[in-house]
């Protein structure tokens, strides 16, 4: 009797366990959030194939610009790539507002001019002297600058440098200097001083931000070059600065490391070019080995700071164009320019 009491409890039991509902499957783990993006990167072009005219630092900015939600503000000295164009059309279609600055001697270009049909307002500098910025700003939060014009030459035949910052600082920085040329349509030497953070803290990365000619940035990037202990390295599109070269021959003789690559047609043509007092001051310095440019305008000390921008080393740069340079305090930036460094010296005439 005991033995079919405990018969029916145990199929009674299999039945109410099979009439329970089944346990709640796992939840699926939450997606990771997405990881901030890194405040400063760089991309350096590669003129080794020119013949290939895709998959360039271009498309990394038009893919940029595909994400912009709100505002894109351009200072572009030239332009003539259609992704880049494409993109900017791309971004006023879907409500962003776009603005462009350009160096007037380039509006007739077709790719500005498809820009302008599509309602963009592009405001030109009308003067002798050169709108030479090649910047951009992204939703008042992002910049992309460096010495690299965004032409088909600019990216897949001359050697150049595009650096991202993710700050807001530093984007206001660069916006105040934007409304400058294109609400105030004030250039050159008419231009305030006015950059809110000439110095920003970029996660704990010193940042100094300059626009010519209001900033006087030679005041600024000459005394860090004057406190190199070790090494000096210079990639210069084009160097008649007779105060730069000087400084750099006396450090050489204070036994410190100095070695450049200055661009050979600029150094043949541009009057007042400093390549061969340098040279005969026993410098280790070169001409370019690229059949087009060494656009660059880099200058790294001591492994550890960075000067760059659209800022030649010139009197124009200095005195009469309107153009931006970066001081930026970082070995790991400084890594990745040297890398670049020895790129260009190795491809360098003997």
């Amino acid at each position: 009797m005991k033995r079919s009491w405990l018969a029916l409890l145990f199929v009674v039991g299999l039945a109410l366990t099979a009439c329970q509902p089944p346990p709640p499957a796992t939840p699926p783990a939450r997606p990771s959030p997405t990881a901030a993006p890194a405040p400063i990167g760089v991309l350096f072009t590669r003129p080794a194939t020119p013949t290939r005219l895709h998959g360039g630092a271009d498309e990394t900015v038009a893919a940029a610009l595909d994400r912009a939600r709100l505002t894109i503000d351009a200072a572009l000295y030239d332009l003539d790539l259609w992704s880049i164009r494409d993109a900017l059309l791309r971004a006023a279609r879907r409500g962003v507002k776009v603005r462009l600055v350009a160096e007037s001697d380039h509006l007739g270009r077709p790719e500005f001019q498809a820009l302008q049909r599509a309602g963009i307002p592009i405001v030109g500098d009308h003067r002798q002297a050169l709108m030479h910025n090649k910047f951009i700003i992204i939703d008042r939060y992002e910049v992309w600058t460096g010495s690299m014009n965004y032409t088909l030459n600019g990216v897949y035949r001359n050697n150049n440098d595009l650096v991202r910052l993710v700050s807001p600082r530093i984007a206001a920085d660069y916006t105040a200097e934007f409304e400058e040329m294109f609400t105030g349509h004030r250039f050159g030497a008419a231009s305030p001083a006015n950059t809110p953070y000439p110095l920003v803290s970029l996660d704990g990365i010193p940042v100094e931000i300059y626009f010519a000619p209001e900033d006087h940035p030679r005041e600024h990037y000459l005394p860090v070059v004057a406190q190199a202990q070790k090494s000096i390295l210079v990639m210069a599109f084009n160097l008649t600065d007779d105060d730069l070269a000087r400084l750099l021959i006396a450090k050489a003789h204070q036994g410190i490391r100095v070695q450049g690559v200055l661009d050979e047609r600029q150094a043949a043509t541009s009057r007042g070019n400093d390549y061969e007092t340098l040279r005969r001051a026993g410098l280790d310095v070169h001409l370019d080995g690229n059949p087009y440019a060494m656009h660059h305008k880099v200058i790294i000390v001591d492994g550890k700071t960075v000067i760059f921008g659209s800022y030649n080393f010139t009197r124009s740069a200095e005195t009469r164009n309107d153009e931006n340079l970066l001081i930026v305090h970082d070995p790991l930036l400084a890594a990745r320019f040297g890398e670049e460094f020895r790129r260009v010296y190795a491809a360098a005439k003997p």
